[in-house]
């Protein structure tokens, strides 16, 4: 028995110190991983009070300055210890009350991952058809600024290089920045797929074309 203990622990590539902590298992949990390169989304494996597994949907990219983000808000700086295919471990630079975590306790509710972006798209609405920019994306729905005046529950279609053909409609709308709900929404691994696309397609390297 104690062989088997000593082969797992020798295929893992955690360090000592961190296959020491308890480690809780999360059941597909989504987060926001946020490097150098742009947003991306991820999924949370296991946590312990010293650090994360994640596993992307395509690699997840490395540099300084690295942040999971949960669906609450709540974001925690880590730092890459290991890699392997798509999962990976991150080391929380900061103590993280483990409890809290797992609850995703905050000042925010939790709420679908969305991502910041800065990508130039064309709105096709009320037969015209005008250059926008969407300013954040989720599964569900995007925030976009345009400078046609589009109405509450108007319906148009979002056209750019790298993005699906997406028919949506207006949900909000604060002077020239309105907010839009997707007709159709995107499972996680085709959103996920979509945003690296759209931020550094270099990811993407040897996974499928297409959405």
């Amino acid at each position: 028995m104690q062989q088997d203990r000593s082969d797992a622990q020798a295929s893992d590539p955690r360090p000592a110190e961190d296959r020491a902590a308890p480690r809780f298992t999360l059941l597909i949990r989504a987060a926001k991983f946020v490097a150098p390169q742009g947003q991306f989304v991820c999924v949370i494996r296991d946590v312990s009070a010293t650090g994360v597994s994640l596993r992307g949907f395509h690699r997840l990219p490395g540099g300084d300055a690295l942040t999971v983000e949960l669906q609450s808000g709540e974001r925690h700086a880590v730092e890459k210890v290991w890699e392997r295919d798509l999962d990976s471990g991150y080391r929380f630079l900061e103590p993280v009350e483990v409890a809290g975590l797992i609850a995703e306790g905050g000042d925010y509710p939790r709420r679908q991952v969305r991502i910041d972006i800065d990508k130039t798209v064309y709105v096709e609405a009320g037969g015209q058809t005008v250059e926008a920019c969407i300013t954040n994306i989720s599964q569900q729905g995007a925030g976009i600024e345009c400078p046609y005046l589009l109405a509450i529950g108007q319906p148009l279609r979002l056209v750019a290089d790298d993005l699906p053909d997406i028919s949506a409609r207006v949900r909000w709308r604060e002077g020239r920045r309105f907010g839009l709900a997707f007709d159709t929404t995107f499972d996680l691994r085709t959103f996920a797929l979509m945003v690296a696309r759209l931020q550094c397609p270099q990811l993407l390297a040897g996974q499928p074309q297409g959405y």
